[in-house]
């Protein structure tokens, strides 16, 4: 079988560079005190990109996807006395509600349209008038969309009512700045294989210390317990089930890549360089974005295809052929797809990736 080697346009898994690949092969122990040291080392370094105190803040990490994450963090901190509210506006954040419903949780959902933010009036009044709840989650950046949310605003709106604030910053973290002790994040929840550019296989979680010793004995699961997963790899970095190594050995290797390249500001301002001029050649091939553009994140776009009669699969294959892969569509309604601009990804990246979809549009006949 012929392998074909393409890059990913998408919010992850994506295209890592060839050094994360090679760490992969190395084989570790899972108790050998190298590994459990690169652990802390992890934990260590995602406090430092999160910008906060050791003393007040700290970080476990979770094997399985970004989902594993979240729902470790949903069913470890909202108790049977507790009730959560989830903001909305995506596939991403009713998938927590799905999380919710099926852990049996005390739960409400507030939807918002797919092209807004949630507004931090609406979610205020509600919360006024629902004063049974103790916790709120919501996405920060809603890869259905592109769409990023406004977390300061939804986060004095949490802080004024002294709510638990659970963010999922699956594919924000280590692209986007984010103040975390500013925001008075208790919870946030991001994945190996996003903007820190690593490989699948564990998700993270970064915690104020008292919102993760009040998640004890809260956990209806045995392996996405996190204070278990906590308490046992804060000790000496062992994990407490068999870990992903290759997975975090990829993972220090894609950190020590962030801090060369510049830190998370450095990473943001290469993705959002991507982002805007992909807006701008896009719009000249007359492919045009669903998001407003001043809610545009610079991890994926979500664009209109200029004709009904274009086939995604037709359209997929193309450019693929021509050496990259982008992401469908998540909107039922409407027929789009979706280019994410982070891994490695460059401006010439994006400027090659235009003139495909141009020669694809003009053997398709179709004029922008």
């Amino acid at each position: 079988m012929t392998t074909i080697h393409y890059k990913l346009l998408t919010p992850g898994p994506l295209t890592t560079t060839d050094t994360v690949k090679a760490a992969m092969l190395v084989d570790h122990c899972t108790w050998d005190d190298d590994y459990k040291v690169i652990t802390t080392g992890i934990i260590k370094n995602l406090l430092q990109l999160a910008n906060v105190s050791e003393a007040a803040y700290t970080a476990v990490l979770m094997q399985g996807s970004g989902t594993f994450g979240v729902e470790s963090v949903l069913t470890s901190s909202v108790g049977q006395a507790d009730h959560l509210l989830i903001l909305a506006n995506g596939v991403y954040g009713l998938r927590m509600a799905e999380i919710a419903q099926h852990a049996q949780l005390s739960y409400d959902v507030l939807e918002f349209p797919y092209n807004q933010v949630p507004d931090a009036q609406v979610v205020a009044e509600f919360l006024d008038s629902h004063p049974e709840i103790t916790h709120l989650a919501m996405v920060h950046c809603e890869t259905t969309t592109g769409i990023l949310n406004d977390i300061q605003a939804i986060s004095q709106v949490v802080k004024n009512r002294q709510l638990t604030f659970i963010v999922d910053a699956m594919s924000s973290f280590g692209g986007i700045p984010i103040d975390v002790t500013g925001l008075n994040i208790d919870f946030l929840i991001s994945s190996a294989n996003k903007c820190i550019q690593g490989v699948p296989g564990f998700s993270f979680i970064i915690a104020k210390k008292e919102a993760m010793l009040a998640t004890k004995g809260k956990a209806i699961s045995l392996s996405l317990d996190l204070y278990e997963q906590w308490e046992t790899m804060s000790k000496d970095g062992k994990w407490r089930f068999t870990s992903p190594t290759h997975v975090v050995i990829a993972f220090e290797q894609a950190l020590q890549e962030l801090a060369k390249e510049g830190g998370v500001a450095a990473r943001h301002a290469r993705y959002q360089a991507n982002m805007t001029r992909l807006r701008a050649l896009f719009r000249a091939n007359g492919l045009l974005a669903y998001a407003p553009e001043e809610n545009q994140s610079p991890i994926i776009a979500t664009f209109h295809l200029p004709s009904q009669e274009i086939d995604f699969k037709e359209m997929y294959d193309f450019i693929k052929a021509e050496g990259y892969a982008i992401y469908p569509g998540k909107l039922l309604d409407l027929n789009t797809f979706r280019v994410g601009v982070i891994g490695e990804i460059y401006q010439a990246d994006i400027a090659r990736v235009s003139d495909i979809f141009e020669a694809y549009l003009a053997d398709k006949k179709i004029e922008g």
